[in-house]
């Protein structure tokens, strides 16, 4: 018997106990959508971060310091000098400082909200645009003027989506005036990008009540030079504090790694459980050809009276297996990729991998041969005699 009669039996077998298949099926079909859900939203998750980073800038270069010797610190014009030391390797620095507090107009408030102390080349290092007024200048700096720059949402919020510019606010009391609009980047959602406000870091480190400035912003002159980058920061403060434990210099892409790692693990773990569906499965198209065999098992005696031989029986019986396995893991996917879309009026962001598509329903076919061969196994080694006798 060849593979096409093989497979015309099985669609008919299958076709012929329609409920019995499909409950058969259900396990493979389980399996599968359960793998392309929670993959669609481990990768959905996954990019919303990655966009994050990205809009932070994958050549930025966080330094905390944190000297424990008092006679020993950088200050701002040391970084700078580092980085005008350095113009192959660093390109930017900002000191920065943060305030937490309420930010007011006369009619709106916002409560807990950071405000970030900043230098004019913060624009430079995290790509900012400005679409209405101007971001920070070096003499907003030095002269300590009480300006800021605030993102769509502070707009939205505080201003009722009205030009803000030339508008005042207070920073736990203390007022500011609006001098810059950024550019609309998460559709002026909280806690997004959107969600900013930057002052003079010598304004900000004043009213933080902080001593010296302790947390830096980098930005290396390209990614391809980032390990150098953070070498010769590493150096200067080295030579500074003369102990590693002062400072912590993180590159971002580090940090990118890392979350790529981390969800990549989360995925295949999440991918391990909703595949335990899948062997469920199997052991349901195992019981259920073992059945097939017993019912059919006159049919077999007849087929091998006529010529048989034991490899047309268990190529029948295997083919049907896997046709079963195969059509339970195409209606896995078409079922998966369904509630995945599904998901996002949820407000989850979801993302279809092909990979996980294809490996599932590559497992939902291997499930079909390897659950599929005992039950045929057994019935090519039917004795014909007593399967034609079998009632």
């Amino acid at each position: 018997m060849n593979i096409k009669q093989s497979c015309s039996l099985a669609i008919k077998s299958i076709l012929g106990n329609k409920m019995r298949s499909f409950l058969t099926m259900l396990g493979i079909i389980i399996g599968v959508a359960s793998v392309i859900i929670l993959v669609s939203i481990v990768n959905g998750m996954t990019s919303t971060i990655m966009s994050k980073f990205e809009e932070m800038g994958t050549n930025l270069i966080t330094v905390q310091v944190g000297g424990r010797n008092s006679n020993r610190s950088v200050d701002p014009d040391d970084m700078q000098k580092l980085v005008d030391d350095n113009p192959e390797y660093l390109s930017y620095v900002s000191p920065m400082a943060t305030v937490t507090g309420t930010i007011k107009t006369t009619t709106d408030s916002l409560e807990n909200k950071t405000v970030t102390g900043v230098s004019e080349e913060y624009k430079d290092i995290k790509s900012l645009d400005v679409t209405q007024g101007r971001f920070l200048t070096y003499l907003d700096i030095v002269n300590k003027n009480r300006v800021c720059v605030i993102g769509t949402y502070q707009e939205k919020e505080l201003f009722d989506g009205q030009d803000a510019l030339g508008e005042s606010i207070s920073v736990n009391g203390k007022k500011f005036t609006v001098v810059g609009v950024l550019k609309e980047k998460a559709k002026s959602e909280e806690s997004s990008s959107d969600d900013v406000v930057y002052i003079p870091y010598t304004i900000a480190q004043k009213m933080a009540w902080s001593g010296t400035i302790t947390s830096y912003a980098f930005a290396s002159a390209s990614t391809d030079y980032t390990n150098q980058a953070v070498e010769v920061i590493e150096n200067k403060l080295y030579k500074v504090f003369e102990d590693s434990d002062a400072y912590r210099v993180i590159p971002m892409s580090e940090m990118v790694d890392t979350i790529n790692d981390i969800m990549n693990m989360m995925s295949l773990a999440l991918a391990g459980i909703a595949g335990i569906s899948l062997l469920v499965g199997g052991i349901g198209i195992m019981n259920i050809m073992l059945v097939s065999v017993t019912e059919r098992t006159r049919e077999i005696g007849i087929r091998k009276s006529l010529g048989a031989t034991p490899w047309d029986i268990m190529s029948q019986f295997v083919v049907e297996a896997i046709t079963t396995g195969a059509i339970g893991g195409v209606l896995g996917i078409g079922l998966g990729i369904a509630l995945s879309f599904a998901v996002t009026l949820f407000g989850l962001k979801i993302k279809i991998s092909i990979p996980s598509v294809i490996v599932s329903f590559s497992f939902s076919v291997m499930i079909g041969i390897i659950f599929g061969y005992f039950p045929a196994k057994k019935a090519s080694k039917l004795n014909p005699i007593e399967a034609l006798r079998y009632d």
